[in-house]
């Protein structure tokens, strides 16, 4: 039994896949960074292996509470000095696959929480 409501007008993915992530009816096919409050950027990183501190960086500066790091279609861990200035703006990380960081956004977003995804699009 659910006794919060859903939150509408926020961002959710409605559906991925192999290289791909929707909203709405668009099909992404880069790497992308989401906000449940509307924002919807590249992310200039292609592949888990190109990934440095400078891409993590932009996250910190994220109107949000949390920010689900999907790293493609396997689960791989960051760096922990990369994730240092989101860490010290105290806004927390989950690193997880691509498609469970799509779902975990969308439950978060349905709460009405500022949640930020960043996701490695590879063939999932």
């Amino acid at each position: 039994m659910k006794f919060q409501p859903d939150f509408t007008g926020v961002q959710t993915i409605s559906a991925y896949g192999p290289g791909w992530v929707g909203l709405g009816s668009e099909r992404i096919h880069h790497p992308v960074i989401l906000t449940s409050q509307g924002l919807r950027q590249p992310w200039n990183c292609p592949r888990f292996e190109d990934l440095t501190a400078e891409h993590f960086s932009p996250l910190a500066e994220l109107d949000v509470e949390l920010v689900l790091f999907g790293s493609g279609d396997r689960l791989r861990f960051p760096l922990p000095a990369w994730l240092a200035p989101i860490m010290r703006r105290r806004i927390g990380l989950e690193t997880m696959d691509t498609p469970a960081a799509c779902r975990t956004f969308n439950i978060l977003a349905g709460e009405g929480r500022r949640v930020a995804a960043a996701l490695l699009l590879p063939g999932l």
